[in-house]
C-alpha cells in the first residue's frame, strides 16, 4: 500500500506563535516554526483520509489547495474529544455538500461531538450546515473504502485515547503512554509519527525524551515528531541534536510511505 501524508498542523493546543508571546520560537522567521493545530491528510489509491479536524481546518485546506489538486474527502479519523482536534467540524460543509462526510470516533467522541455543534444533527437542520455520519469505532480493527485501520489504544494522562496504523504507518498523538499490549500492533513501521510537546515534564503529553525512547523501543525506519509547542525549541536548533532517522515534522511537508 502506498501512502502519502501531508501534516496538516503539527503545534499544539495554543499553536506557534502563541498569542501575545515574544520568546524566540514565536517571533521566529522560519515558516517550519510557524504551527498550526495537529492533523493530517493522508492519500492512498485515489481516496483521502483526514486525521483530526481542528479549529485551523480551513486555513490548513487553503494552504493544501495551492499546492495540490482539491480532493473530496472520504472519511475522518477523530483520535479524541479535545478542541484542538475537533474544533474545525463545522468547516467539513464544503466537503458533504454532495453525500454524507462519514466520521469515525469512539462512543464518547462521538457523544461529545453532538453536544458540541447539536444543530448539525436534529431533525430540521439549517440548511449548509454540515452533512455528517457518524461511525462509532473501538478498538477492533475497520476499513473505510476498502482501506484498512487499525486503531491504538493510547493513555493522554488518563484519557483513553486512539491512535491510527494505516499500512506500514502508525499516527499517534497527543498520548503520554502507550499500554504495553499495543506495542505488538506497532510491529515493521516504516513511519511512526508521535507528539513530542516539549524537554519539560507535562502531566498528559510525552516530552522529546519520551517520544524518543518510544521510537527506540518501536524501532520504525523513520520517525517524525508533532504537537509540538514553543517550549520545544526552534525546527534547526532541535532537528541537529535528534537522531538520524528522527525528524520534526512541519506544516506543509509531505512525505511517502
Amino acid at each position: 500500500m502506498q501512502l502519502k501524508l501531508r501534516f496538516l498542523g503539527t503545534g499544539t493546543s495554543t499553536g506557534n506563535p502563541e498569542i501575545g508571546c515574544r520568546c524566540a520560537v514565536c517571533t521566529s522567521s522560519d515558516s517550519k516554526d510557524h504551527r498550526l493545530r495537529a492533523s493530517a491528510l493522508i492519500e492512498t489509491g485515489g481516496k483521502h483520509l483526514l486525521i483530526d479536524c481542528g479549529p485551523d481546518f480551513r486555513q490548513q485546506m487553503l494552504n493544501a489547495f495551492q499546492t495540490m489538486p482539491f480532493a473530496p474527502l472520504d472519511g475522518v479519523l477523530l483520535t479524541h474529544e479535545h478542541y484542538d482536534h475537533v474544533g474545525g467540524l463545522d468547516d467539513l460543509r464544503i466537503f458533504s455538500r454532495e453525500k454524507p462526510l462519514d466520521i469515525y470516533a469512539e462512543q464518547s467522541v462521538i457523544e461529545a461531538i453532538k453536544q458540541r455543534i447539536p444543530y448539525v444533527f436534529t431533525k430540521h437542520k439549517y440548511p449548509g450546515v454540515p452533512n455528517l455520519q457518524l461511525n462509532i469505532i473501538d478498538h477492533q480493527p475497520f476499513s473505510i473504502q476498502g482501506i484498512e485501520i487499525q486503531p491504538i489504544r493510547l493513555m493522554h494522562g488518563n484519557l483513553p485515547i486512539l491512535g491510527f496504523r494505516i499500512g506500514n504507518l502508525a499516527y499517534l498523538t497527543d498520548l503520554k503512554m502507550i499500554p504495553e499490549t499495543e506495542y505488538a500492533r506497532l510491529q515493521n513501521l516504516d513511519v511512526l509519527i508521535l507528539n513530542a510537546l516539549r524537554g519539560k515534564e507535562h502531566l498528559s503529553h510525552e516530552t522529546l525524551a519520551d517520544a524518543l525512547e518510544h521510537s527506540r523501543r518501536i524501532r520504525p525506519k523513520q520517525t517524525y515528531l508533532i504537537h509540538m509547542s514553543h517550549d520545544f525549541g526552534l525546527h534547526e536548533t532541535m532537528q541537529a541534536q535528534l537522531p538520524e532517522t528522527v525528524f520534526i515534522a512541519y506544516d506543509g511537508m509531505e512525505i511517502n510511505v
